[in-house]
């Protein structure tokens, strides 16, 4: 499964970046964005459900929004006023198969490589 982040890069605290990701078929799979800070355990940021409905870890919630174009089949993280402590590993996941339901409990099963977020003071 093809699974493919860009956007990341480095930026000042309180900037922002998008991030993106490439899959085919974005409008029908529970998709989401996870994290991994060096020497951390991953964590989960957001996910998205088919119809669009979105759940948010609680330290990135105001900031952070995903989003996906059914058109072009990519799912989007807009992350603003950007911290240090986000900076990490970002992750796009998706379900394997379509449908269901899509809090951050749902376990995704394909992932891409990820893509580097540093923000710093």
């Amino acid at each position: 499964v093809y699974v493919a982040e860009s956007g990341g890069g480095s930026v000042q605290a309180g900037g922002s970046l998008k991030l993106s990701c490439a899959t085919a078929n974005v409008r029908a799979y529970c998709m989401g964005w996870y994290r991994q800070a060096s020497g951390k355990e991953r964590e989960e940021v957001a996910h998205i459900g088919e119809d669009g409905t979105t759940s948010y870890e609680d330290s990135i919630k105001d900031r952070f929004t995903i989003s996906k174009d059914i058109a072009k089949n990519i799912l989007y993280l807009q992350m603003d006023d950007l911290r240090p402590e986000d900076t990490a590993r970002y992750f796009c996941a998706k379900a394997k198969w379509p449908g269901g339901p899509c809090g951050l409990d749902r376990v995704l099963e394909d992932w891409g490589q990820g893509t580097l977020v540093t923000v710093s003071s």
